[in-house]
């Protein structure tokens, strides 16, 4: 078969151009591809996503531009750099809101806290800090962790050490997390943690969509759009998580309501238990907020998923480092045995909420994990308008800007500038 001359010099010419980006691209440590940018060496890492990234930088020198496919707007550039950091989030945050490329990608949440900007975003706080302080909330949420450990936990620990049963921690951790989380929300306890570890669809409905939506985060929006449209893939999966979302949650609001107008909730209690019974009862400030069936939805799975995930991960890493670092666990033992009697070394005990705030030394070794692996390891904002970041790097309307809490806690030259 003989080619057209005219396919054949196109061929040949496109080998020329991949050659000569190759070996001008020979020592980088991102290959970028022709029209696809990064995206390819993106995918082919994104296992190791965090190590990848702190390699990167490290070599840049804290501030490193990704090239997405030229066509599809996915520059983003990635910092950890400090000035970059404050001058996004503080001395010129307003031309830096989440965005509404932010808002679709998490679309499930609603115009919940995680989504929201500006206003909004500050009477979600305002709510929010409202409830925290309540000294009826705060007790509240400490008698329940105390009985969801005695009645939750500490069984199902017992249980698989009796039978020499292997478990992931990671997920009893998430199990335990969700229920309290549930608890202080809404009030009621899913009892997902028990020692049938039974499945609980709402919990698998919060892991599905979270699944959805990181894969947007390193998929072109128009692929994520077309899985949508044609439902099939993440996009298919996070339909029926968010149907399952609201069934659940419209359920809960729907039995609050109910409970409240049968009397089961008194006067005294809706005065700050639960989140869901405050705002039910008006006894936060709405503040402009129309306090519809749609808010509190959306309220309440905002929520749900920064209590049940934030957690269950640190309380994960946190003993895995333990472990892996015997002298820490035996200073953290001296100092639980200095605070407690006596005559109770050596017998099965959970410490009051009173008690624990003594335990410096495991505070100051729980804020380390948090340093080294945060719950939260990255964030992405949209600039405005056109800006030069301190670090000398320009931005842009077209491009994300991200900067990743990971690898700012443990970068070297990062803990030499600090």
């Amino acid at each position: 078969m003989v080619l057209p001359l005219g396919f054949l010099e196109l061929f040949l010419a496109a080998i020329c151009y991949i050659s000569f980006s190759m070996f001008h691209q020979r020592h980088v440590k991102v290959y970028e591809w022709p029209l696809l940018g990064m995206l390819p060496s993106l995918a082919r890492e994104v296992g190791r996503i965090h190590e990848r990234c702190e390699e990167l930088l490290r070599v840049t020198g804290g501030t490193f531009l990704f090239k997405g496919p030229w066509f599809l707007h996915m520059d983003m550039l990635v910092t950890v750099d400090p000035s970059d950091v404050h001058h996004i989030m503080s001395s010129k945050y307003f031309n830096f809101p989440k965005g509404n490329e932010f808002r679709e990608i998490f679309e499930v949440l609603g115009d919940g806290i995680f989504n929201s900007d500006y206003d909004l975003w500050r009477r979600h706080r305002k709510i929010t800090h409202a409830l925290i302080n309540n000294q009826r909330f705060v007790r509240f949420l400490a008698r329940m962790n105390y009985e969801k450990l005695a009645r939750g936990l500490i069984p199902v620990l017992n249980h698989v050490a009796s039978k020499g049963v292997v478990v992931d921690m990671q997920d009893v951790f998430q199990r335990l997390t969700f229920d309290t989380t549930c608890m202080f929300v809404t009030g009621y306890d899913p009892e997902c943690l028990s020692l049938d570890f039974k499945d609980v669809p709402f919990s698998r409905a919060l892991d599905e969509a979270e699944e959805a939506i990181f894969a947007r985060h390193v998929v072109p929006k128009s692929v994520w759009k077309l899985q949508r449209w044609l439902g099939f893939g993440n996009e298919k999966k996070l339909k029926h998580a968010w149907e399952t979302l609201d069934d659940v949650i419209g359920g809960l609001i729907a039995r609050k309501r109910k409970d409240m107008m049968d009397g089961m909730v008194s006067e005294d209690d809706a005065k700050g238990v639960d989140m869901l019974t405050s705002l039910m009862s008006d006894q936060l400030y709405s503040d402009g907020f129309k306090q519809d069936d749609k808010f509190l939805r959306d309220t309440i799975l905002n929520l749900m998923i920064a209590g049940r995930d934030t957690t269950s991960s640190s309380l994960t890493w946190f003993l895995w480092l333990v472990v892996t670092h015997p002298s820490v666990e035996k200073k953290i033992r001296d100092e639980k045995n200095a605070v407690i009697p006596e005559s109770q070394l050596g017998k099965p005990r959970i410490f009051e909420a009173e008690e624990s705030n003594k335990l410096v030394y495991l505070h100051a070794a729980f804020c380390e994990a948090l340093r080294l692996y945060p719950p939260v390891p990255f964030q992405h904002k949209a600039p405005i308008k056109p800006d030069i970041l301190p670090s000398g790097h320009g931005v842009d309307p077209n491009m994300k800007v991200t900067f990743i809490s990971f690898d700012i806690h443990s970068t070297k030259f990062i803990l030499n500038y600090i």
